[in-house]
């Protein structure tokens, strides 16, 4: 019996990335599986919903965030299985069958995925290198679910922009087991600008305090998640990885230089005590 995934993609004036995406879904080489497209998107004033539309008559208004966006799509949604993307990424062909493979054979009940980061510009390199120190640890969130468990966790929390995937990746470890595929999800940031980067992460960070405040004080996750020493130093050094910090030293040093950036920023919002979490 075919297994059916259902792919949720959320979408805002994204013409120039959704073609891309939904094509890697189509190539997807995943005999097993029946793949449902729902596209969710947020008002889009270019032609992001016309392209979308050729790939299916899934294609939905719904917004203003993210977190809203994929719980509008999961419930329009009518496989066993939850895949989260954004318009602006593409999967590697074996990626749904990988998934699969390891859910049933191993009964998991959410996967990461890998992630790479694709584009131009000087900084795209050192993302790519930052990014793959986060695969599967508390910085990183699940994209592929079992819709039953998506349920029961109550889905995305839609007061948080930013740290909500965070706040979804703590409370589906709490039903069920989780691991990574080896297949990567390739993220297109185009013509890479670290003005807009920053401008990004500022915005998301408006939601920090009220993820804080939603766990418990002294939360050790939220120190790793928030605090200096983890996000500074602990995992680009846990469990062997400080062996590739030497083996590139030239990415290290812009990846730092990234993290002292967007470190300065949370300075600035928090104040120098709340930013020390984990100090």
């Amino acid at each position: 019996m075919l297994k059916r995934v259902s792919v949720i993609i959320t979408t805002r004036n994204e013409e120039a990335n959704i073609g891309n995406c939904l094509d890697s879904i189509k190539k997807q080489n995943c005999l097993a599986c029946e793949i449902e497209i729902i596209v969710v998107d947020n008002n889009s004033g270019d032609n992001t919903k016309e392209i979308a539309r050729r790939y299916t008559d899934k294609v939905y208004n719904y917004g203003p965030e993210r977190s809203t966006q994929r719980n509008f799509g999961v419930n329009k949604a009518s496989g066993k299985y939850i895949l989260y993307i954004d318009a602006d990424m593409v999967l590697s062909e074996n990626a749904i069958s990988e998934c699969l493979n390891k859910c049933d054979n191993v009964d998991m009940v959410a996967l990461y995925i890998p992630e790479r980061i694709s584009g131009k510009g000087f900084w795209v390199r050192a993302r790519d290198f930052e990014r793959s120190f986060y695969n599967a640890t508390v910085i990183d969130c699940v994209r592929f679910i079992r819709r039953d468990k998506f349920f029961e966790i109550g889905g995305f929390d839609e007061s948080l922009t930013g740290p909500e995937d965070w706040d979804f990746d703590r409370r589906i470890r709490q039903v069920g087991r989780v691991n990574i595929i080896k297949s990567p999800i390739y993220h297109c940031e185009g013509n890479f600008s670290l003005r807009k980067y920053l401008v990004k992460k500022a915005y998301y960070m408006n939601s920090f305090n009220s993820y804080i405040n939603k766990w418990p004080a002294n939360d050790l996750t939220i120190k790793k998640q928030l605090g200096f020493g983890y996000r500074m130093i602990g995992v680009f050094v846990e469990n062997g990885k400080w062996k590739r910090l030497l083996r590139h030293p030239i990415l290290a040093s812009k990846m730092f230089f990234l993290r002292f950036m967007l470190g300065f920023m949370y300075y600035i919002k928090r104040g120098f005590t709340k930013l020390c979490l984990s100090v």
